[in-house]
């Protein structure tokens, strides 16, 4: 995922984005095609530029000519095929590559595993479930993560200091937010990296895209 449309801009189609991505000035240039999550129908940048006077950039789409076909794409998460060229950096991750990764804690306990990702802030969270505890969602911090290398099927945690319960025993939790995305596909750009860091793939670039097997941190 490289960006997030949070709402239309003006009456030409001009939408406005959450960057999701490390590096925007290369995702967002004239000519380059994202896609909708899931769906295949290309959206070619007419133009883009940085929201001067806040968060986020302002992207008009040449298949985007009005501003009632702009907020079509209201809440949409916006993806960016990932050439080969375009490596990542040393101990970073793309989020398909950690979605499914099992996860155990310090005792050899198997927890679940990553099921989903999403992003507050810089710092990516890691949805884990499945596994003898209760679905929690994990921080890509330090703190937490003790062994992260998922293209060897290791994340190891500090169950303690996340103050797991069994499964059986743990009612739902109200208050518990929800991912603000869904299971991206392999071809997003979204990466992740050692917990703590920030994303260096042109997702995570998340989206803002650890050293196998030092302790990670969070690079889509």
């Amino acid at each position: 995922m490289v960006a997030l449309v949070r709402g239309v801009h003006g009456l030409d189609g001009t939408v406005r984005v959450e960057v999701l991505t490390d590096h925007p000035e290369r995702r967002f240039v004239s000519g380059a095609v994202l896609h909708r999550e899931a769906d295949g129908r290309p959206l070619t940048i007419a133009s883009a530029e940085a929201v001067v006077d806040g968060p986020g950039w302002r992207v008009r789409f040449r298949e985007v000519g009005s501003r009632d076909a702009a907020d079509t794409l209201r809440g949409v998460y916006l993806e960016a095929v990932v050439p080969p060229e375009d490596g990542l950096g040393r101990g970073a991750f793309y989020w398909h590559e950690v979605i499914g990764t099992p996860v155990r804690g310090t005792d050899g306990t198997e927890l679940g595993t990553v099921q989903d990702i999403y992003r507050i802030g810089e710092t990516e969270v890691f949805t884990v479930g499945g596994g003898a505890m209760a679905p929690f969602d994990l921080p890509a911090v330090r703190a937490f993560i003790r062994i992260f290398a998922p293209r060897r099927g290791e994340i190891v945690v500090d169950a303690e200091s996340l103050d797991l319960r069994p499964a059986r025993s743990r009612a739902p939790d109200p208050d518990r937010p929800k991912a603000p995305r869904r299971r991206s596909r392999s071809a997003t750009s979204g990466t992740a990296g050692p917990p703590g860091s920030a994303d260096v793939a042109p997702v995570s670039e998340p989206e803002a895209p650890t050293s196998e097997p030092e302790a990670p941190t969070a690079g889509p």
